[in-house]
């Protein structure tokens, strides 16, 4: 059966005191919309449909950048979760297949859950998520008879009894397309709130002799973000949980609570990461590889074997192959780096290839930006660049060239040859006493006129 998302992402945000959209705030490098975005992929769905409101051009941006077929609605006035879902009612029209309603500021609810709670549809009209708070607080309350879900109430309208409950009700729906909006046009605002609430569609669904049931969750799961405090905590619950995964995956970690991922980072088995890393998106690194201290890795590939770090800076569009050594306070970005290939020290590589086996001196930097267009440096297998050489693209080292220390390279250098390129040596004897004596009676007069 078809399946569309319906993830509301209308919300303001006001306590988090941003100009901002709230969905927008990211946790782990990525907005808290895409991570509900990523969990409800999971259902292959058909449709997936942004419900947005402040900030919409902001919010449409974020939706299709994680996935360009998204759908974009608006919710101009915000009068409750019925009628935000409700301004999906015409993209969804003739739409045949279960709807599945998530929300934007929820990020953490974990695919499986939601697959459980589309498993549930296959014996009930409607389902609704659940979980056992710790602190009940003012959620809404589930109100179960005999293992069947009677009503939602929500926690303005609770009685005293209903308030002791500790089901809590986390939002989300998933129902028949078809049902869900027959359900919302019969509901009424005549609440505490003035608003429209989703949750009234469980009474009304039961009135009309539907099924309703409830699926539960761990209430980590459903850890709202409403504030910046509350950001700070779902971006440690992250950190915490994806931390446990690369361990349980066979990944050393050398001090875990210091090393921070991205929402997609990608480490392989028996690699080694040491304290205080930083990955940023779209970092892959291989079985057996080593990240040092101190380093931070972003759009970047890092193969089997590789060192990397410490203290270095792999930039979008690094590519290391196998056994690749990066060392200290080295960046590389947008430059790929053949098997074997060392960068060990105080270098800078943009826009360049470098092929297997050759060694790039010290202090060395690839000058590839004119000021205006960048420029690509090409160097060959089994090079070896000595230290402090700047090397002015477009420029081609040949395989199994060398380079002098201190030269500036601005030209071609063949397969096998050595560039020098140095300004003459000078040697002035007794120049520098002479010139430190004039230095020091000139700051001396200086000294005298300020006094």
């Amino acid at each position: 059966m078809s399946t569309a998302l319906v993830i509301l992402a209308a919300g303001k945000g006001t306590r988090m005191k941003s100009d901002l959209p709230k969905v927008l705030h990211p946790i782990a490098q990525a907005p808290m919309l895409v991570h509900a975005m990523r969990a409800g992929a999971v259902l292959d769905p058909e449709r997936t449909i942004i419900v947005a409101g402040h900030g919409a051009e902001q919010v449409t941006k974020a939706a299709q950048d994680f996935d360009e077929a998204a759908e974009i609605v608006l919710q101009n006035e915000q009068n409750g979760t019925a009628h935000a879902v409700n301004q999906a009612r015409e993209s969804l029209s003739g739409f045949e297949g279960d709807v599945v309603v998530l929300y934007g500021d929820t990020p953490f609810v974990q695919p499986d859950t939601i697959k459980r709670m589309l498993a549930a549809r296959a014996t009930h009209d409607l389902v609704i998520l659940g979980f056992e708070a710790a602190d009940p607080a003012r959620y809404g309350r589930l109100v179960v008879t005999n293992e069947s879900l009677e009503k939602i109430v929500e926690y303005k309208d609770a009685t005293k009894a209903e308030r002791e409950l500790t089901l809590c009700n986390s939002g989300l729906v998933a129902c028949d397309a078809g049902l869900l909006f027959e359900l919302i046009s019969q509901i009424k605002d005549d609440n505490a709130s003035g608003e429209y609430y989703l949750t009234d569609i469980v009474e009304l669904a039961r009135a009309a002799g539907h099924s309703t049931s409830a699926v539960t969750c761990d209430e980590s799961e459903t850890l709202g973000v409403n504030s910046r405090a509350d950001l700070a905590t779902a971006d440690a619950v992250f950190q915490k949980r994806a931390r446990g995964e690369l361990l349980d995956n066979g990944v050393t970690l050398m001090d875990p609570d210091t090393v921070y991922l991205a929402f997609d980072t990608y480490v392989g088995r028996d690699a080694l990461i040491e304290p205080n890393v930083v990955f940023g998106p779209g970092v892959t690194v291989e079985s057996g590889a080593t990240i040092r201290a101190f380093s931070h890795l972003e759009g970047c590939h890092v193969s089997r074997g590789a060192i990397v770090g410490p203290y270095a800076r792999l930039r979008p569009g690094a590519e290391l192959s196998e056994d690749v050594r990066i060392g200290n306070f080295v960046e590389i970005k947008n430059a790929e780096i053949a098997e074997g290939a060392k960068v060990n020290h105080l270098s800078y590589i943009g826009d360049a290839t470098i092929g297997a086996k050759s060694n790039i001196g010290a202090g060395t930097i690839t000058c590839n930006y004119d000021g205006v267009m960048k420029h690509q440096t090409t160097i060959g297998q089994g090079v070896f660049v000595g230290s402090n050489t700047m090397l002015v693209a477009p420029v081609t080292l040949g395989d199994e060239s060398m380079t002098a220390s201190g030269s500036v390279i601005t030209k071609n250098v063949e397969d096998g040859a050595l560039a020098i390129a140095r300004a003459p040596l000078k040697i002035k004897s007794g120049f520098a006493r002479k010139l430190f004596e004039l230095l020091r009676a000139k700051k001396a007069k200086s000294d005298k006129g300020q006094n």
